[in-house]
């Protein structure tokens, strides 16, 4: 569990590393710590074990996390970089899942996170950072507008069954 990074605020002090199999719990319990996500996120089953594991030995994967000190995962981020012959064959970083523990928003620790995974990105060589936002969290657009990033497209899904 090597540090990708540390910080101090006056929250205390964070490390910013890869996820490891234990943290999946935890960053699944982020994922369904809003109203949102409690109603598609079910927790550790055969599925998220089985996405952990290609997500972990994918190498244009970065799945990470904030612990505190006493290596509590505090926030998550998924980063995917994508290569493509779109915009002359710019790298892209693909950011999912990012989540901030409830008790830790509004406070810095996610402006920080953001921050450290743009300056990663730029450090691998993208030179574009896409992420969606559900229309419904506000919050979080108004968090990503302020950090520079801007609603240029519609996003579309269509869920398989």
């Amino acid at each position: 569990m090597t540090a990708l990074a540390s910080f101090s605020s006056p929250q205390g002090t964070f490390v910013i590393r890869r996820a490891v199999e234990e943290d999946v719990p935890a960053i699944l319990a982020l994922l369904c710590d809003d109203p949102i996500g409690s109603k598609r996120e079910f927790g550790l089953n055969d599925r998220t074990a089985a996405a952990f594991s290609a997500i972990d030995a994918d190498p244009n994967q970065l799945l990470l996390v904030v612990v505190d000190e006493w290596d509590d995962v505090v926030a998550t981020m998924q980063v995917t970089f994508i290569a493509n012959l779109s915009r002359n064959g710019t790298l892209r970083a693909q950011l999912e899942a990012v989540r901030v523990s409830g008790e830790r928003r509004d406070l810095g620790l996610g402006s920080t996170f953001l921050h450290w995974v743009i300056d990663e990105c730029r450090r691998r060589g993208a030179g574009l950072i896409q992420l969606t936002t559900d229309k419904r969290r506000d919050g979080a657009r108004r968090f990503y507008e302020s950090k520079g990033f801007e609603a240029t497209h519609e996003g579309m899904k269509l869920e398989l069954k």
